[in-house]
């Protein structure tokens, strides 16, 4: 059984920066490519970033573009988000996500069978 847990969320000022991490245990992880998605209160769950398994494919969402990177530690099975000039707008609940793009696009939700439970992140203005 694949299990996602991810960490790092807190609350931070705008401007601020947060790092969160999502650690994958239960599957062979470098086997995975891996997603990032937030969902703010009111909303959909919505794309944020993805890596491939080898890293050498990244996306991000345009709201995020230039501030948020991606990256992973296949050694370590964990997945990474860096999350700098944070906006009050980036207020959400993050998910990790592990599955395959070529089941579909990087950016759909469709290619992500494994989710974890969420870590939220509140940033004030």
């Amino acid at each position: 059984q694949v299990q996602l847990v991810e960490s790092g969320g807190g609350l931070v000022q705008a401007g601020g920066s947060l790092s969160l991490s999502c650690v994958v245990s239960g599957g062979t992880f470098s086997s995975y490519d891996m997603g990032w998605f937030r969902q703010a209160p009111g909303k959909e769950r919505g794309f944020v970033a993805a890596i491939s398994r080898s890293a050498d494919r990244t996306y991000y969402a345009d709201s995020v573009k230039g501030r948020f990177t991606i990256s992973r530690d296949n050694a370590k099975k964990m997945v990474y988000v860096q999350m700098n000039s944070l906006k009050p707008e980036d207020t959400a609940v993050y998910y990790c996500a592990a599955g395959f793009f070529g089941v579909a696009a990087p950016q759909a939700m469709g290619s992500y069978p494994y989710w974890g439970q969420g870590t939220q992140v509140t940033v004030s203005s």
